[in-house]
């Protein structure tokens, strides 16, 4: 455990993730490439999907498939960039008046505000379904991998659908204002927020062919690390500092969700999404040196200011 705390602090993350995010930024402007007078559509997808943002869960699939063994090669990258496309998706949706009905996403207007909401809607839409398209086709890039791809869809499918993500978004809108239980809340935030991220790992396992141990490793690892990121978002929409974040603050009040800040305080929270970083960190030790970047991320989920 302490030699993973060590690589963290020697990781080269800032490189790391400019390297990584600079890919993807490329990669995803080919997958939606718009031309020089796109639709209105199109321009909406553009403006939430190439929003400057963090990139967290593509780069999680990279570092999953290094870690694993493999490379973050353009397989990984493509099935990657399907992920951003699905959870800038959720994000478009989420913003909607229907829902959180926010005005501020990672510094621009939101889509329904620089639109329209049924333009905002369809832009959703698209990108959700241009997801799967790039998702099947990244086995015409490398055959071989065919069978994690076909493996990958099915994940990130469930953890999208009905059953993950949909369900999680539910459950957050039909608790405000009702003072959940911990427990509760633990429930609501393993499907909205962590279902997505655990796909992102394990899609990067499964495209690098991850042993049995190697992907029970990774699940264990994403599952403390998608909890730990919503409670560090809870924290940020108390504490973060709107400009930094490029979203409002103290939304979560506004609306009575509950939180962990709201439920634990602070510092307990704080305490609880260290216990869960160091829970991760000890799942990804059969991986030895090359968990340095996973081991990086975990620490930056949790110390992170946007």
């Amino acid at each position: 455990m302490n030699n993973l705390k060590n690589q963290a602090r020697s990781f080269d993350l800032a490189g790391y993730l400019k390297s990584h995010q600079d890919r993807i930024n490329k990669h995803l402007a080919a997958l939606l490439s718009c031309g020089p007078e796109p639709s209105r559509v199109c321009a909406a997808m553009c403006h939430s999907l190439m929003a400057p943002g963090k990139r967290l869960r593509p780069v999680l699939c990279m570092a999953a498939a290094e870690a694993a063994g493999g490379s973050a090669d353009k397989a990984v990258l493509q099935a990657g960039c399907a992920i951003e496309m699905i959870h800038t998706y959720s994000l478009i949706h989420d913003d909607l008046p229907a829902m959180d009905d926010d005005q501020l996403r990672r510094g621009r207007p939101t889509c329904h505000v620089a639109f329209d909401e049924a333009t905002a809607i369809l832009a959703g839409d698209a990108l959700l379904t241009l997801a799967f398209e790039i998702l099947a086709g990244c086995a015409k890039l490398d055959p071989e991998k065919a069978a994690g791809i076909l493996e990958s869809i099915d994940v990130i499918s469930k953890a999208a659908g009905y059953c993950g993500m949909i369900e999680g978004q539910m459950q957050d809108m039909a608790g405000e204002g009702q003072g959940l239980a911990l427990a509760d809340l633990k429930q609501m935030h393993e499907l909205k927020t962590g279902a997505l991220i655990r796909a992102s790992i394990e899609t990067g396992g499964l495209l690098a062919g991850a042993d049995e141990a190697g992907k029970q490793a990774l699940t264990t690892y994403a599952g403390h690390i998608g909890l730990a990121f919503q409670v560090t978002d809870d924290i940020l929409n108390v504490c973060g500092n709107p400009g930094r974040m490029g979203k409002a603050s103290g939304t979560d009040t506004a609306r009575a969700k509950s939180t962990y800040p709201s439920l634990m305080g602070i510092d307990a929270a704080r305490d609880y999404a260290a216990d869960l970083i160091s829970k991760a960190l000890q799942a990804i030790e059969i991986f030895g040196n090359k968990a340095a970047p996973l081991t990086a991320l975990a620490a930056y989920i949790v110390e992170r200011d946007k």
